[in-house]
């Protein structure tokens, strides 16, 4: 029988990477959750451990490249050699560009896009002499045709893929089996709208259709399965979004300036809330997978 898969989840808290830890769970998997907030990973560790699995907690910031090797080392030290990473975290902020603020900007781009460059950076440190393992960069169909009211998040995901096809190129030069490849998602209904920081009238929404954080985490497990695709889109409405981005870009240009400001907000005025730019909502509270919108 095989031994089972050790697997790191960054983002584990909520959303997408609590639906794939809980997947991977399902499987038998070690599952190393990896977020900032403790009641999120607490709840997720709960539900790893009830689905068959065996979690290893570690609080982490990815944007801090110290803090993603220390929870590296630590998920091998509990669980073993490393066989998948999967990146999920991330960070928003939903405005004008004119109105995101330089600190602002730099944060969204530590998380969303160091985050991935730190986690991968860690698991090849591993994953490399052994010859052996896979990373997932959790991507987005924004990483390919931008939005409005997102651009520091449309930006971090676009250089994800930039990145990534580097670091593949990389490996496939020096012959490796390590295996690294991007799942592009849809939108999603995960706790993430309710968390980022917004300047926007209304509270923020994903661009319909909506898929759930199952969904989009069968689609991440079925890139970690078979690596060798460059990429996999999950989702019809993020393989329309390529072909639209192929076929008639500028026509998809004026189709989003004139409906993205109104499908990212929700008829519901927004007010004061807390947001986790630079410190975790999910602190005290568990807020699961989703969102609301897909229950």
């Amino acid at each position: 029988m095989a031994a089972p898969t050790t697997v790191v989840v960054t983002g584990a808290s909520g959303g997408v990477g609590r639906a794939v830890a809980r997947l991977y769970a399902e499987r038998g998997a070690r599952v190393a959750l990896v977020a900032r907030g403790k009641a999120g990973l607490d709840a997720a560790a709960r539900e790893v451990r009830e689905r068959g699995g065996l979690p290893y907690v570690y609080e982490a910031d990815v944007a801090d490249a110290d803090a993603v090797e220390a929870a590296a080392r630590g998920a091998e030290e509990a669980l073993g050699p490393l066989d998948v990473w999967v990146n999920c975290a991330f960070a928003s902020v939903f405005a004008p560009f004119t109105a995101i603020t330089p600190a602002e900007y730099e944060r969204v781009t530590s998380v969303t896009y160091l985050g991935y460059v730190n986690g991968t950076r860690a698991a090849l440190a591993r994953m490399l002499p052994r010859d052996h393992g896979t990373v997932v960069q959790v991507g987005s169909a924004l990483g390919e045709r931008s939005v409005p009211l997102q651009s520091a998040y449309c930006g971090a995901k676009h250089a994800i893929n930039g990145f990534t096809s580097a670091v593949r190129l990389e490996l496939l030069h020096r012959g490796s089996r390590v295996r690294v490849t991007v799942a592009q998602l849809p939108a999603v209904d995960t706790p993430q709208f309710t968390w980022v920081r917004s300047r926007l009238p209304r509270r923020p929404q994903p661009i319909p259709p909506v898929y759930t954080p199952e969904t989009a985490a069968r689609g991440v497990l079925r890139a970690a399965d078979r690596p060798g695709r460059r990429q996999r889109w999950v989702g019809a409405s993020t393989r329309a979004t390529l072909l639209a981005n192929r076929l008639a870009p500028a026509l998809l240009d004026r189709y989003l300036a004139r409906t993205g400001y109104a499908s990212q907000q929700t008829d519901e005025p927004d007010g004061p809330r807390r947001d986790n730019l630079y410190a975790p909502v999910d602190d005290d509270r568990d807020h699961g997978a989703h969102g609301g919108l897909n229950r």
